[in-house]
Formats: C-alpha cells, structure tokens, sequence
C-alpha cells in the first residue's frame, strides 16, 4: 500500500541550524516561497527520517517551505510519468529509478529544466562519473547539459552468507579474483548444504528476470563489462553493435548466465523475479551468494546485528582478463519539470542539498544505503570507510575509489527501451524456454537493440 506524508512546516534544532549557517551562501529568501517536492519512500525509516531533518534545515535556513509527498518507488513512478504526460507537475522530483528509465526520454523531449547552474556551484566536488551521468542529450536543444543536479549514488555488490559458506567446507579467503571463475566457486555448495540438511538452498542468486525493473539489467551489465563489452554503447550515443568484443561479451553472458540457470545452481522462479525478490529470497537463505544493487540487503537487517555480520560484502572481482572490471554506477538526484511553477525554490534547494556537509549528513543518516557523489566526503568521514563496518567499507571503496561507468542510458534514451523492454531477460528466456540457442538468442537481442536505437540519432558535433 501506497504510504503518502505531506509537511509543509517543521521546526529545527540547535545542531541542524549549525549546518544551516554553513549552508546559507545558497539561500535566496528575499521573500518566501513554497515549492512542491516528490521523494521516494526510503527502504528503511532512517532515510525517510534523513529526508525530513534535511528539509527542516532548509526551511530554518531559507525561510521558504517545502511542501513534499513521500511515496514508495513504484508508485511515484507512475505518479511522475502520468505528471510529465499530462503536463500537471511538483516543482521538483526525486526518484530513485528516473535517471535510467524516465529522464533520458524526457531530456529528449526538452520536458526538464536545464540544472547546469545548480550543478556547477559543486562541480569540482563531484567524482567525474556523475557529472557524465547527470547530461543528457536533449533533441530540441541538439546538446546536453544536466538535467538533474546529483546528490547519490549506488553500486552493485556481491552479498554472500558467510555460514552457509563454511557450513559447506569452504573460506571466502579462497575464492578467485577474476569473473565467471568468481561465480563457479559457490557452486558445489550447493550440493554439500543439501547433503547437510539445507533443503532447497540454491548456490546462486541470478536475477535473470523478464519482470525487471532494474536488477535483471544490472547482472546483464555487470557480466557485459566482464567479458569486455563496455562499448556497446559509447558516451558519444553511438551504438558498436557490430564490435566482435560486444558480440563476444553478449554471448559470453547469455551463456554463462542460462547454463547456470539449466544446471539447477538458480532458483526456478528467477526467471519473473521482481526487483524486491532476490532480496527477500537472500534474506530467507534460499542461496548463498547474491550480485544486487546497494546493500539495501545488509541495511535491512541492520538492526538484528546477528544476521546484519553474518552477511558478507564483497567487491567485484577481475574482468575474464585480468583487470579491474569497472562498476556500473547508478547517480541519483533532484530534478525539475518544465512546468513547474516555482523553479528559483527547486534550484535553491538543490543548491543547498548538494553541499558536501549537507549531502554527507543526509546519507549518513540514511546508515549509508546511498553512497556521496563526491570522493572527498568519504576520504574525509571516516564514516564510509571504517572497517568496523565491512558492508559499507566495501560498498563505499567499490562506488567511490574504482573504476566506474555510468549507466549506459545516459548515452542514448534509446537505452532505457532496452533496459525496459527487459532485452537481455527476454534473451536468457529464448534459450531456457524457447530451446534457442545462445548464439541466435544473441543476434535476436542485438537485431532489437539496433531497431530501438535507430530511432534516437544523436547529432556529432
């Protein structure tokens, strides 16, 4: 059920108008406004606290009011498309999924307000991947520019029960440093935890899904940057569909992916997986290792420490060559539709939002499910990195201080129809139920992606 919050005046408190003060060089209040704000819903009651603190300082700090919903990210989704559409829109948006899967089609459109101002007064703060994730091609303007000013972000991560791994015989110190052998190493797990007792317990947790939204994409993407596919789409817009590099990793990954699935190491329902059922099938140990987005599966249990230390984090492992394998990077932040009745508040907000002491108090508070956008706040806090708390140490170094990419819809809008259409889910069905082979089941999907692609040409200046 859909949980709605709407606020318009909170009361401060002695140490946030501390932060206020540091904040104020951004503060326009001449003369007081309202703007109307829609939040995500966090995933745990921290970050919408987080939220709620943060615009308590600014209203303290500006005078203005933020008059803000909060809704779980499905739900608001909806609600912004069905906005953006009909043209009846909030002064500012925050949705976690918008910068894949709504933003990059509406940029295209010009339906965002250009936040370049709003993001260059952090511009040197911010670590280079998101300020290349927050431009996108607008086909009216015939250019690019920001069309959210960044504030988050997140990685994938492996998510692995250090007890089901020794109770099968095994050490974490001894898996293997590079890819597909990384994988390979929790499979005979399975078999020595079902001979335990451990019925039903699945070595892998591959979200192979045709549902989507985003994990089934994130696996795809994490496998394609291992096999070396990462120019199947450059930051130019341009696709290299014809790359035998990319041919290669998209074989490479429908193989790998689809013969683990029909040698039983996945459960069977992985194949309509939601988003939020590797995450409850993880939590249930229904098997042993997990590849997932943020460690939203760690900070779930974050208050039953029992369960919170038995969970090990682990960063990626090497490429099929030998070489650090980059992250795929997904940067959130705050946007504006155009439309919107009062863009100078929005600005101002975000203005005041992206410094790094507001930035790194809101998402500490938020016990770090989303990761600072700038390289210096987790060198300088020793919060991000302090090894009494592995998952965020390892989360944090992944994110911040190895190499990244950002999402490749950022490239082209056409990208996000892909990541929707579920392409590589539809791919890994065609072999499993179809009997396709991978090789034709590749060359279907890439045909697909061609079509989408065609229809956003991107002018080269």
């Amino acid at each position: 059920m859909a949980h709605l919050s709407r606020r318009s005046v909170l009361r401060g408190s002695a140490s946030v108008a501390a932060v206020a003060t540091l904040a104020r060089p951004f503060i326009a209040n001449a003369q007081a406004k309202t703007a109307a704000v829609w939040w995500t819903q966090g995933f745990i009651k921290e970050e919408d606290e987080a939220f709620k603190k943060l615009v308590e300082s600014y209203e303290k700090a500006s005078g203005n009011k933020i008059d803000y919903t909060i809704m779980p990210f499905g739900p608001l989704g909806q609600k912004v498309v069905s906005a953006l559409t009909s043209g009846d829109v909030p002064d500012l948006v925050s949705h976690d999924g918008s910068p894949q899967r709504i933003l990059p089609q509406n940029a295209w459109i010009d339906k965002l307000v250009d936040v370049s101002d709003v993001v260059e007064t952090q511009k040197s703060h911010y670590h280079p991947t998101a300020v290349l994730a927050s431009q996108y091609y607008n086909s009216v303007a015939k250019k690019r520019a920001h069309y959210f000013a960044p504030f988050k972000c997140s990685v994938a991560p492996f998510h692995v029960w250090s007890s089901l791994v020794e109770k099968a015989g095994y050490k974490l110190s001894d898996v293997p440093k590079t890819w597909d052998a990384y994988f390979d190493f929790f499979k005979p797990m399975q078999k020595k935890l079902r001979a335990a007792g451990i019925r039903g317990v699945y070595a892998l947790g591959l979200q192979i899904t045709t549902t989507g939204p985003a994990d089934g994409n994130t696996l795809f993407h994490g496998f394609l940057l291992a096999h070396g596919g990462k120019d199947i789409l450059t930051a130019d817009g341009q696709a290299h569909l014809d790359d035998p590099r990319v041919k290669e990793a998209v074989l490479k990954t429908l193989t790998y992916l689809t013969t683990a699935y029909k040698e039983g190491y996945v459960p069977p329902g992985a194949l309509s997986w939601s988003d939020a059922d590797d995450n409850n099938a993880f939590h249930a140990k229904q098997f042993v290792m997990d590849f997932d987005g943020t460690i939203s599966t760690e900070v779930a249990m974050f208050h039953e420490k029992e369960k919170y230390n038995d969970v090990v984090t682990m960063g990626l492992p090497l490429d099929s060559k030998g070489k650090p394998t980059p992250a795929v990077v997904s940067v959130a932040g705050g946007y504006i539709p155009k439309g919107a009745k009062n863009v100078a508040v929005a600005k101002e907000f975000l203005k005041y939002l992206i410094q790094p002491n507001v930035t790194n108090d809101y998402l500490k508070t938020g016990l770090g499910r989303w990761l600072p956008v700038m390289p210096e706040i987790v060198k300088q806090d020793p919060f991000w990195l302090d090894p009494q708390d592995q998952h965020r140490q390892v989360y944090t170094t992944e994110g911040l201080l190895g190499p990244t990419v950002p999402n490749f819809s950022v490239f082209n809008p056409g990208f996000a129809m892909v990541e929707a259409q579920q392409i590589w889910g539809v791919a890994s069905a065609d072999i499993i139920r179809e009997g396709m082979t991978p090789q034709a089941a590749a060359d279907k999907a890439l045909t697909r992606i061609a079509e989408i692609l065609a229809r956003y040409p991107i002018a080269q200046s």
